[in-house]
């Protein structure tokens, strides 16, 4: 789909516009994030806007911490909108307006059944192993015949004859027989309007040309078009998105990785271009293109390349993605990223100049981790206090002959007058030779006795980025350890 056809797919000249519109219960979680991406990806993609909104008519589960979760979650992902957000909440006398509007053109109507009353018809129902819907009982009666004063909600006249048809930008031709859907609800007893009413009063309101969610909303745009029709609105381009699943095929949980976008840029150390990666190639594909900027997701992103089925969520492709986003990325930032990781780890007050080292050392770091949490992990030899803390391999290397191989290497560097990865080197593999082994044989205690593990950058760049008198104290400390 181009752009002018976009446009004119509305049915007028109208600039595309989208929205983002999540309940403020808890965190951005990671389906909400790919909606989130799609609406501002298809908004971009065809110069329109795209637009926030808060549905927190929920007043007992909505929280301000969750709306700032939310907010802080799009805000990393670089996916704001282009207005301030619109909180739903707050526009509840216009759907009133709305509601009472559709009820002065007899498209809606008081209905004054009472709570008792509907229990007892979906006790029938279901005993008659009926669809539980409303029967529309007060939907052309009068309201006189009602006690004074009887509490009532505002009902909407639904279509009982003919089909309701969704040209639906991702599912197709779905229909739906209008003998299915039941007089609902447009503004409840104590005058609050529902989040059916209002979602289609906000949409219209921001002026939203495209509606993309995910398709578990697919039956809600079957009633709320009873809404929009009635009010004689244009109706947006619908596009519902199948749901993310886990890599077993189930709904996505938590086991599979369904957390808030919080959780993979602090706990699972995740760079945000490659969360926004992963998520747009979820569903969504355009060829073999398998590493897009976001520049080139505005470029070629349309609503056509979504697939229909679910998607399966792989945390080992994200990993992966994330790999290659951090080789990509420039080492100063990641030093910025890694050194809080690196103290929260060894609780420790990094010193002075504690970045400078770390984007120095992230061309050693870098190459083969994955995550932030791996660049930390590797680096936090750089920050430890002799006498280090070994782990049981890296203590299994350092017998008495590791030991006596150390003093060797530590008496060769100690001459070592320009402190260069290249005269370390040197020195090191002119000890190997000396002692006759391989120099895999003289690194892995190395490494053992500088860092307390058995992994590290090249041995070499540990030396330089150590520098000579810690290396050379650190070597000190084994084998003054080896004589006690």
């Amino acid at each position: 789909m181009s752009g002018n056809e976009a446009v004119s797919a509305t049915g007028s000249n109208r600039q595309v516009v989208t929205r983002f519109a999540p309940s403020p219960t808890g965190f951005l979680h990671i389906g909400g994030a790919r909606t989130a991406l799609f609406n501002w990806l298809f908004a971009r993609h065809h110069g329109g806007r795209f637009l926030l909104r808060i549905e927190d008519t929920d007043r007992a589960r909505s929280t301000q911490e969750a709306v700032a979760a939310i907010f802080d979650g799009l805000e990393w992902l670089g996916l704001g909108g282009d207005e301030p957000a619109v909180f739903q909440f707050e526009r509840t006398p216009r759907h009133a307006e709305v509601a009472n509007q559709l009820l002065a053109a007899g498209h809606a109507y008081r209905c004054y059944a009472t709570p008792e009353e509907l229990a007892e018809l979906r006790e029938q129902q279901r005993a008659a192993k009926q669809p539980m819907r409303y029967d529309g009982r007060w939907r052309d009666r009068s309201p006189e015949e009602a006690p004074e004063g009887a509490p009532h909600v505002i009902r909407l006249k639904a279509p009982r004859t003919g089909e309701t048809v969704i040209e639906d930008a991702v599912q197709g031709r779905v229909v739906v027989q209008n003998a299915e859907l039941d007089d609902m609800i447009l503004l409840r007893s104590d005058g609050t309007p529902t989040y059916m009413l209002a979602v289609v009063v906000d949409d219209h309101d921001m002026g939203v040309t495209h509606v993309i969610r995910g398709d578990d909303h697919l039956n809600n745009a079957f009633r709320q078009l009873g809404i929009i029709r009635a009010m004689n609105w244009e109706e947006p381009i619908y596009a519902h998105i199948p749901l993310i699943h886990g890599s077993d095929g189930a709904k996505l949980s938590k086991r599979h990785g369904a957390l808030g976008v919080d959780a993979y840029r602090d706990e699972m150390g995740m760079l945000p271009e490659a969360v926004l990666n992963y998520l747009l190639r979820l569903g969504w594909g355009h060829g073999d293109e398998e590493i897009i900027s976001r520049d080139r997701a505005v470029e070629l992103f349309d609503i056509a390349g979504v697939g229909r089925s679910p998607s399966r969520f792989d945390i080992k492709k994200l990993e992966n993605l994330n790999g290659h986003y951090l080789r990509e990325a420039d080492d100063a930032r990641l030093a910025a990223l890694v050194a809080p990781r690196i103290a929260q780890r060894l609780a420790i007050v990094l010193p002075a100049g504690a970045e400078k080292l770390l984007t120095d050392a992230m061309p050693s770091l870098k190459p083969r981790a994955k995550t932030l949490n791996e660049i930390a992990e590797g680096a936090e030899y750089l920050f430890k206090n002799c006498p280090l803390d070994f782990d049981d391999k890296a203590l299994a290397l350092l017998d008495d002959s590791a030991r006596a191989l150390l003093g060797q290497t530590a008496d060769a560097l100690a001459p070592v007058p320009s402190w260069t990865v290249e005269a370390i080197e040197e020195a090191i593999r002119r000890v190997a030779e000396d002692a006759g082994l391989g120099l895999g044989k003289v690194a892995q205690p190395l490494r053992a006795a500088l860092t307390g593990r058995t992994v590290s950058p090249g041995i070499f760049d540990v030396l330089f980025l150590l520098g000579k008198a810690e290396s050379l104290e650190r070597l000190a400390a084994v084998r003054h350890a080896s004589t006690n």
